[in-house]
């Protein structure tokens, strides 16, 4: 980033902070290290074109994975931050790339997302990431407080 640009302020909400955290936690090899968070999270946006150049049918490379799992995390995370209660996430995808995404805060499934063409996972915009990940955790926790014994055990 030049110096001449402010920064996007979207890079100082919490979602984005904690999606470069998780995407850092899954970089095991150090690739990431020293990159900035624009760099980062450049895999996430995929603009029309870019969709429109992935096949219709295909199976998801384990960095398409890892960017799924990131992005469920970070949701998770943010779960604990606002109700205090631990959000374990569960991902599970076939080979072919249809699955399901669930997070779980005691017994409670306080978020359950189909996934489909998960090799096509990206989002127009960082801004639409973030407006995707608000109304989930704008459902989750409507039903974590709506259900907090549930939630509690």
């Amino acid at each position: 980033m030049s110096e001449s640009q402010p920064p996007d302020p979207i890079f100082e909400s919490s979602f984005i902070k904690e999606m470069v955290r998780q995407t850092r936690a899954v970089d095991t090899y150090g690739i990431l290290s020293g990159a900035t968070p624009e760099k980062i999270l450049a895999p996430f946006v995929l603009t029309r074109e870019k969709k429109a150049a992935i096949p219709l049918v295909g199976d998801p490379d384990e960095k398409t994975l890892s960017r799924v799992k990131s992005f469920y995390n970070a949701i998770a995370v943010l779960i604990e931050q606002e109700c205090r209660l631990m959000a374990a996430p569960l991902v599970h995808i076939t080979h072919e790339g249809f699955g399901r995404a669930l997070i779980t805060v005691g017994k409670l499934v306080a978020v359950d997302k189909t996934l489909r063409d998960v090799h096509r996972f990206g989002f127009a915009s960082l801004s639409k990431m973030k407006d995707e990940a608000d109304k989930l955790l704008s459902v989750a926790l409507e039903r974590i407080g709506d259900h907090p014994e549930v939630a509690g055990l």
